[in-house]
């Protein structure tokens, strides 16, 4: 049995789903159970339900469980609520140190961890320090290992590329927050689970560190223009100062809200780099095709016709 964490998420659904079109018996934890089995409806998938913040429930989710992949996410991610404990630190760092001492405890023998490039012990930003503190204790928690760490991830469902789709639809102009000119390496989805699940059955995988992006090194505002034309769309691209969306971040965590919608630090994760190093991963998976931007959004963002 595998068990996914993160499951119902952007990642750790399409792996799920591709782990169960190869006839794998496999399990999702969950904290809301019947929305998965709602998420997953007419597929042989287990559902289990199991919070990264309650370790006992970790322990009681991974019973009978060979193989733990996890792909955990906070809610909202990535801007954090501590007051949840919704935050890289609580469910990055030590929700998967939970996980993997429940692994231990049920005799879970591999252990595949979706990271992120740029994860270090003294990176300059605490949510790649808190999957560094993850990805230590995973290796030292005595399991076959692969930790893959991803560059900037876009696929059908995801929360960031599709979000200027949809602002493309809606508006004559493209903002985009910053100077644009971060280096991006956009890695499609469908690549990142080819990895994700091929690494269970690659010998070269095991107890390896991979990072993954695409085959080009693009800026923000070129990623955009590949966006817009594969869209068939026409928007001038403007550019609103950082500084601003940061204010409004900073002001919206004075005010009582359920969840913010953007915090300081959310924008510095989405104006920073996004880069990874492929070197390790050719090495394990030498015939491993890493898809073109423009092909890749080709599949799920061309008009029709």
């Amino acid at each position: 049995m595998i068990l996914v964490t993160g499951g119902t998420g952007f990642i750790g659904s399409a792996v799920v789903r591709t782990l169960a079109a190869q006839g794998r018996p496999v399990a999702v934890l969950s904290t809301h159970p019947e929305r998965a089995r709602q998420q997953f409806a007419g597929l042989p998938v287990d559902i289990r339900q199991g919070d990264a913040r309650d370790a006992a429930s970790l322990t009681a989710a991974a019973t009978g469980v060979d193989t733990i992949i996890s792909a955990m996410q906070f809610p909202n991610f990535p801007v954090e609520n501590p007051r949840k404990g919704y935050t890289f630190m609580e469910i990055d760092a030590r929700g998967n140190e939970r996980l993997v001492a429940a692994g231990q405890a049920a005799g879970v023998r591999t252990f595949v961890y979706l990271s992120g490039a740029g994860a270090a012990a003294a990176a300059p930003y605490h949510w790649f320090r808190a999957k560094w503190q993850a990805e230590e204790a995973i290796r030292a928690g005595g399991m076959r290992y692969t930790i893959i760490r991803p560059s900037w991830v876009y696929g059908p469902g995801d929360k960031s590329l599709n979000r200027f789709a949809a602002l493309a639809r809606r508006l004559p102009v493209m903002p985009v927050i910053g100077s644009g000119r971060q280096r991006m390496q956009p890695v499609f989805l469908d690549d990142v689970v080819r990895v994700v699940t091929g690494s269970l059955d690659m010998p070269a995988a095991a107890n390896q560190t991979l990072e993954i992006g695409g085959p080009e090194v693009l800026s923000m505002n070129d990623v955009l223009r590949v966006m817009l034309e594969v869209m068939g769309k026409r928007r001038p691209l403007v550019h609103v100062p950082a500084r601003l969306p940061r204010l409004a971040g900073t002001l919206m965590g004075l005010l009582p809200l359920p969840s913010r919608p953007l915090s300081p630090d959310a924008v510095t994760f989405i104006t920073m780099d996004a880069l990874a190093d492929t070197t390790a991963l050719v090495r394990a998976f030498p015939d491993v095709r890493l898809t073109p931007l423009r092909e890749g959004l080709r599949t799920y963002l061309a008009p029709a016709g």
